[in-house]
């Protein structure tokens, strides 16, 4: 297309010596992705995405890079960034041997990051799938350029949803956005499951602790929240939420757990795990209310939801214990540890979702950046539910990839819904 700058630059990852490691990483992933390879048979044989210009944001582990590599093999041209605490080196290296533009470091600095996710913007995608909003924010901001090229966009998180939205709202958003994150098959598995498992995964291998029989205080009581309280009690814990909506405070005290305030629950508590997606979610003050040894995790998708310049501030004794385990020494002789240095603990202390789980909210990804791309033109600036078949198609390829039938609605039943005299 005219004006599309023409880069030389490929990629930029620390070291492509380490790409045959990362492609095993990526090929295992394969594996356990049968929605994904669906999706990829699907693209190359209508030819949809072919020769279309894609940018992603997201961690570069195994998982996404296969939804890169996977789109780059059904014809598009695909830009991927990411932040350093959230970038496995050989993985960045193993994409981009597979022709996948890569630009990521896990020794990146925050200005370095930008430039990253200048580079993709710089490309002119047509579609970005995007990380907590952060190359819209970019496009109507410091690169308004890229509008000019850039059909829409998909969301792949709750707190970039949120941004979105007040975006729309300030009357600011000027392209159609898919909340992705929206999507049943994403935030029923993704955020419930995949993080329930994940997070409590990473906490435990980076401490090498019993998790039962412990007090743990789950801050947030979303999808997020409710998949690590419940995996947190199956394993034995002593399971606390905290909430500031009356609702979902209801609904965890009748699913069984104590609710208290924040300040109130961390007197006692032993683990903590932010899972709000907002900033000082957990406040110093509560922090230091803690019992020697306790443990914080953040689990949000903000990296700020406990106020780690305040906590390194108030203990510059810090130092690390283990790896991605960092001790601070409080008041009186007491300890408290900081697993992954505060950001999202799954992916900066662990090795993210499921691959299983993955498989759909990178299918609900795919499909939705395929949904831009033939119709983005005929949708309206704002933020847009996934259309339903998109979710539809994915948990049925799951299924079938499974051996799983379900039964069918008859024809009578299906009038139920659509004939209001068939109510009579």
């Amino acid at each position: 297309m005219a004006g599309v700058r023409r880069h030389s630059l490929r990629s930029v990852v620390k070291d492509p010596q380490l790409a045959p490691g990362g492609g095993r990483k990526l090929d295992l992933a394969g594996t356990w992705a049968p929605v994904l390879n669906r999706v990829r048979e699907r693209l190359l044989a209508e030819g949809s995405v072919r020769d279309r210009r894609i940018g992603i944001i997201l961690p570069v582990e195994p998982k996404t890079a296969y939804l890169a590599v996977m789109l780059a093999q059904s014809g598009a041209q695909v830009a991927l960034a990411a932040p350093g605490a959230l970038t496995q080196d050989d993985v960045a290296a193993g994409v981009a041997e597979r022709g996948v533009q890569v630009f990521a470091r896990s020794d990146s600095t925050p200005e370095e990051e930008l430039e990253f996710y200048s580079e993709v913007l710089d490309r002119r995608p047509e579609v970005v799938i995007d990380d907590r909003a952060a190359l819209i924010r970019m496009a109507h901001t410091t690169h308004p350029q890229a509008l000019q090229d850039l059909i829409g966009a998909s969301e792949e998180t709750t707190t970039g949803v949120v941004t979105l939205r007040a975006m729309a709202r300030a009357g600011a958003l000027r392209i159609p956005c898919i909340a992705a994150n929206d999507a049943r098959c994403k935030h029923l598995f993704d955020n419930r499951y995949g993080t329930g498992q994940s997070t409590i995964t990473a906490v435990l291998d980076s401490t090498n602790l019993l998790l039962a029989g412990k007090v743990l205080l789950v801050i947030g009581y979303s999808w997020v929240g409710k998949g690590i309280a419940a995996r947190a009690r199956g394993m034995g814990a002593k399971v606390t939420v905290s909430e500031v909506d009356p609702i979902a405070a209801l609904e965890a005290l009748h699913d069984g757990f104590r609710v208290a305030p924040v300040t109130e629950a961390c007197q006692t508590a032993e683990i903590v795990m932010t899972a709000t997606g907002v900033p000082n979610a957990l406040p110093l003050e509560a922090i230091e209310r803690l019992p020697d040894g306790a443990l914080l995790a953040n689990a949000g998708a903000v990296d700020d939801e406990f106020d780690m310049l305040r906590l390194r501030e108030r203990a510059p004794g810090a130092r690390l214990v283990r790896r991605n385990v960092e001790e601070f020494r409080l008041a009186e002789g007491r300890s408290v540890f900081v697993i992954g240095d505060g950001k999202v603990v799954n992916l900066s202390a662990g090795e993210g979702h499921p691959v299983e789980i993955m498989d759909l909210t990178f299918s609900v990804q795919a499909l939705s950046a395929r949904h831009l791309l033939l119709r983005g033109s005929e949708m309206d600036s704002g933020v847009h539910l996934p259309p339903p078949e998109i979710d539809e198609w994915v948990a049925r390829q799951k299924l079938e990839s499974l051996g799983v039938s379900i039964d069918h609605l008859t024809p009578e039943q299906e009038s139920f819904f659509s004939d209001w005299e068939a109510h009579a």
